[in-house]
């Protein structure tokens, strides 16, 4: 499929990916602070940091698909390099969420 087809497709897709995580974050977060505040009032035991961990994670996946779609765009090196790092930051930080996870239970 020649790059001029794909091109526009990507500029949709990308922002939507992006937009995805950006949600699950926000969404994980008040989500996380209301189970918080419920908790102070009736005391009640909640796991509050694997659920905001849990929805950090699944943000991260969406941030991270976004990447790896602006890898067809890539028209330099420098752009690759740049690119390549964020991807391998991204996938560090999903790497220490789910460690944190699998230990916390």
């Amino acid at each position: 499929m020649p790059e001029h087809a794909i091109s526009p497709i990507l500029e949709i897709l990308i922002p939507i990916c992006e937009l995805m995580g950006i949600t699950v974050v926000a969404i994980s977060t008040l989500s996380a602070f209301g189970r918080y505040i419920r908790m102070l009032v009736t005391r009640e035991v909640s796991d509050i940091k694997f659920r905001l961990a849990s929805g950090l994670a699944l943000s991260l996946e969406f941030k991270m698909a976004a990447e790896i779609l602006k890898t067809v765009q890539v028209r330099s090196f420098e752009e690759l390099t740049v690119l390549g790092i964020v991807i391998a930051l991204r996938a560090l930080l999903s790497f220490l969420i789910h460690f944190e996870m699998k230990y916390k239970e």
